[in-house]
């Protein structure tokens, strides 16, 4: 039934945006676009900055899920074990819950971005997120939940840390990391006010944060003639509808290939074995 009525929102959104002004206004739009239209996703994918804006996002999905997903597995690897084995673990583990209960405040959080360099840049766009301390506690349990005697057997052979971690834990671990990277993958996509913060001019906004720009702050005033006849034919909600459809295409995309690890990640990272 869920799956059902996600289905319905879905094809519901794309009938909205492919409808036209009077109809997506007046509610007319159910299971099929009244007036069919595509004037909505002429509008925002005629400018060249659209693509920019895209690739931008792709850009930074790609690198900023690969990025943390190898800082998450870092972290998480060490704080797995007991305190027999690594006597810090308690201090390094609630020091980062506590960061994920009290945070520093957005005012904070800005000046520490401006005074790294960190405005209209990648690698701003990428480290902004900070740790995601829930997919953390995931790995982390889920790291527990593996037999030690495959470490055990590991050390036995020779193999260091670093060697078991990659070669033994890693591998055994990709529901729990296919899960992670389809949570980081969709919160890097769909971000868009660090994006608006982060970046002086629109030239460098992420796909969200450029098509949010695009919709609210629309200067009427500033259109020419022929802007003003196209904006007038266009409907606020069919371009928010096409705006939510593009933003879901690559994640629907990338979804499939991960939704057979989803469950058995969450369930295994969520309690430990």
């Amino acid at each position: 039934m869920l799956y059902l009525r996600m289905v319905f929102y879905l094809f519901y959104t794309l009938c909205l945006s492919l409808s036209d002004k009077t109809a997506a206004n007046s509610g007319m739009v159910t299971l099929w676009p009244i007036n069919f239209t595509t004037i909505s996703y002429r509008e925002i994918m005629k400018e060249s900055k659209f693509f920019h804006s895209f690739f931008i996002s792709v850009e930074r999905t790609v690198l900023g899920t690969a990025f943390t997903t190898l800082v998450l597995v870092l972290f998480a690897y060490p704080l797995s074990k007991t305190r027999r084995e690594f006597s810090g673990v308690n201090i390094f583990k609630w020091s980062a819950i506590f960061c994920m209960v009290f945070s520093g405040g957005t005012i904070p959080w800005y000046i520490t971005m401006v005074n790294y360099g960190m405005i209209d840049s990648m690698i701003g766009l990428i480290l902004c997120g900070g740790l995601p301390v829930f997919n953390l506690i995931l790995i982390i349990n889920f790291f527990r939940s593996l037999p030690d005697s495959l470490a055990e057997a590991a050390v036995v052979d020779g193999a260091g840390p670093w060697r078991i971690l990659f070669n033994i834990v890693v591998p055994c671990s990709v529901p729990v990391l296919a899960t992670i990277i389809l949570f980081t993958g969709v919160g890097y996509w769909n971000e868009f006010f660090q994006g608006m913060v982060l970046s002086s001019s629109d030239s460098s906004y992420p796909l969200q944060a450029y098509i949010q720009q695009m919709v609210v702050t629309t200067q009427i005033d500033h259109m020419s003639p022929d802007q003003l006849k196209l904006y007038s034919q266009m409907s606020n909600k069919s371009l928010n509808a096409a705006k939510v459809f593009i933003a879901m295409v690559p994640m629907m995309c990338v979804y499939p290939f991960l939704q057979r690890y989803f469950v058995t990640g969450v369930l295994l990272g969520a309690v430990k074995g």
